[in-house]
């Protein structure tokens, strides 16, 4: 039983001045976690009990489908991350750090390495596997920008699991076992979940699928459609149109556009003095030349240039799927006025990439070159000219001018067709709540994990990484069950099923409500027993509405009556039940709420 007078809780009656979201605000407010730096939190006992229950969930179905846990040091060298090229690759996102011998090391974003190189120690036959290992363990990633309390934090804690298979065919299986296994986790825990295709980024891998939480406040946008397509909005890859017959198209031309810095003032322009009898222009006739700078592990920084149709922008998010593991940065006027041929509001293909002049050795002189997938052979654009207040008409894709391939950077639209034909692209965003991934062999060929098959030949092992943010499913369940009072939590994942309130100075009041709570603590029901003997009703009832637990239990004024209160905090009209049967009715109410869950 927990006892208000003795718990270490303090509650708070406003908004942390930091919280930009409910679970953030509610969270600390009711004293489940608190803030020791940014992005850095303090689990206080409530919160701990909330998140051991989400393990528990976790570590059941990991167990059910043959996983076993182990448990990795967070504090890691550097060797295996340089053998994989994550020292490198993860650039500024992790924390590094020397001991005093000069050595280095990291705090662990994730263990690929370490768990490779565990199987590789431990296991060298095809009869040992197929194996899958977990962990649950606090992770560590450097957030340029934490925010949103538990949701986007550089401390979490998270479940990753890792299987090991001799052959791909085990691989997929071991897959699909996981993919089921979350399906279950997350029906349990009781949160609304979609499974959308996503992109491997610098894990790697064949296969890739995030599992989001759908709601207003989430950092991630997915895209679904009428016929049942999913995907996280970096990894949808654009329909390509047919290409275009172009023989009858006229000749390039360039035309004076002076003052005609943006799309705006160039269809604008071009409407008036260059009309044309079948349609007006649009944004849409109209090649964007975007350049932006890309920061790459190494630490070289390089120019590249992305073209696209007017009338969409650069999705960052995209873009930065698409060139990681570099960083995407902002270009600056230093680095225009180190290419002059590069002429802000004015920029056209004929310096970028393959069509720029070679140099007297005959090598490109040209910035990378990358097109959206729409710009197909045979359509013609109005672009810069490269040239102050000029600009190209007629110019022909395939004809005119190349590009060093194409990129998927450009934003999706509410509305886009679906690749897989399924229709119109709807848009929504949520809370990345679970990921996995079919890594297939790239740590086990950088880290040396063989093993002999059947006829004992040496063969790579094949892997999958399958990771759950336990830390954010708190903070999921937490938006997702609230209201303007406080918290409403599930009673399977509340830190107690029912909370007792003695309310008034009566003697009697408190005596029977010990009594009540001592009767459900020895049924098995987890209660929280606002014991406090000189707070009022007032501040008691505002906690208990914070604190959401499930089931709330006033003894007071009905005690008079031989009565207590009984409400869902979850909303309901209270019913007044006679004492004698309170025990055993809140417990029945308790056991159908687990049921439910």
């Amino acid at each position: 039983m927990l006892r208000m007078s003795a718990l270490f809780l303090r509650t708070l009656r406003e908004d942390p001045v930091d919280a930009e979201v409910a679970s953030h605000k509610l969270l600390v407010r009711a004293g489940y976690i608190r803030r020791a730096a940014p992005g850095i939190y303090t689990w206080l006992p409530l919160g701990l009990r909330v998140l051991a229950k989400v393990e528990a969930v976790v570590r059941e179905e990991m167990a059910a489908i043959g996983g076993q846990e182990v448990h990795f040091p967070a504090l890691l060298p550097r060797e295996p991350y340089e053998a994989t090229n994550r020292w490198t690759e993860y650039g500024p996102n992790i924390f590094r750090l020397k001991d005093r011998r000069e050595n280095d090391y990291l705090l662990a974003p994730t263990h690929e390495e370490m768990f490779t190189l565990l199987v590789k120690d431990m296991y060298s036959s095809y009869k040992d596997l197929p194996l899958t290992l977990f962990q649950i363990q606090t992770k560590y990633r450097d957030e340029a920008r934490p925010r949103a309390g538990l949701i986007r934090g550089r401390e979490f804690v998270m479940k990753d699991a890792y299987s090991f298979d001799v052959d791909d065919d085990g691989l997929a299986a071991s897959y699909e076992q996981q993919r089921k296994a979350y399906e279950r986790i997350f029906t349990r825990l009781g949160l609304e979940y979609v499974i959308v295709a996503a992109t491997s980024g610098a894990m790697g891998g064949s296969r890739s699928e995030e599992f989001l939480t759908p709601t207003p406040i989430g950092e991630d946008t997915f895209v679904r459609s009428p016929g049942g397509y999913t995907a996280n909005v970096e990894a949808v890859v654009t329909p390509v149109p047919e290409a275009v017959p172009f023989e009858d198209a006229p000749a390039a031309h360039v035309e004076d556009t002076p003052d005609t810095p943006t799309i705006e003032t160039l269809v604008a322009l071009a409407n008036e003095r260059f009309a044309r009898p079948d349609r007006p222009w649009t944004a849409a006739d109209t090649l964007k030349n975007v350049v932006v700078a890309l920061r790459h592990p190494d630490g070289e920084r390089e120019l590249l240039v992305v073209g696209l149709p007017g009338d969409r922008e650069v999705d960052p998010k995209r873009l930065e799927a698409a060139v990681a593991p570099a960083e995407v940065e902002v270009a600056t006027d230093e680095d225009l006025a180190r290419r002059p041929e590069l002429v802000k509001g004015y920029i056209g293909p004929a310096v970028l990439g393959p069509n720029a002049p070679k140099a007297a050795d005959g090598s490109s002189t040209g910035i990378r070159y990358l097109l959206d997938p729409r710009v197909v052979p045979g359509t013609r654009w109005i672009t810069g000219a490269n040239e102050e207040g000029k600009h190209v008409f007629d110019l022909v894709a395939g004809r005119d001018f190349t590009a060093d391939g194409t990129i998927e950077a450009a934003e999706v639209r509410e509305g886009d067709p679906a690749p897989d034909g399924s229709g119109p692209l709807e848009l929504a965003r949520g809370i990345e709540i679970g990921h996995i991934f079919a890594l297939g062999r790239k740590y086990a060929e950088s880290l040396g994990l063989k093993v002999l098959d059947k006829d004992g030949k040496a063969v790579t092992v094949t892997m999958g990484s399958y990771g759950i943010g336990v830390s954010r499913v708190v903070a999921a369940l937490a938006e997702a069950n609230h209201d303007d009072d406080g918290l409403v939590w599930p009673a399977h994942v509340a830190p107690a099923h029912v909370h007792i309130v003695a309310t008034g100075k009566d003697a009697a009041v408190f005596e029977e409500a010990e009594k009540l709570a001592r009767y459900l603590d020895h049924r098995g029901v987890e209660v929280l027993y606002d014991d406090r003997p000189k707070v009022s009703p007032g501040v008691k009832f505002a906690d208990a509405e914070l604190l959401g637990v499930p089931v709330l239990v006033v003894v007071g004024k009905g005690l008079a009556n031989g009565t207590v209160e009984v409400r869902h905090r979850a909303g309901g009209e209270a019913r007044h039940v006679i004492v004698e049967h309170a025990g055993e009715t809140v417990a029945g109410i308790v056991k159908e709420l687990l049921a439910e869950g």
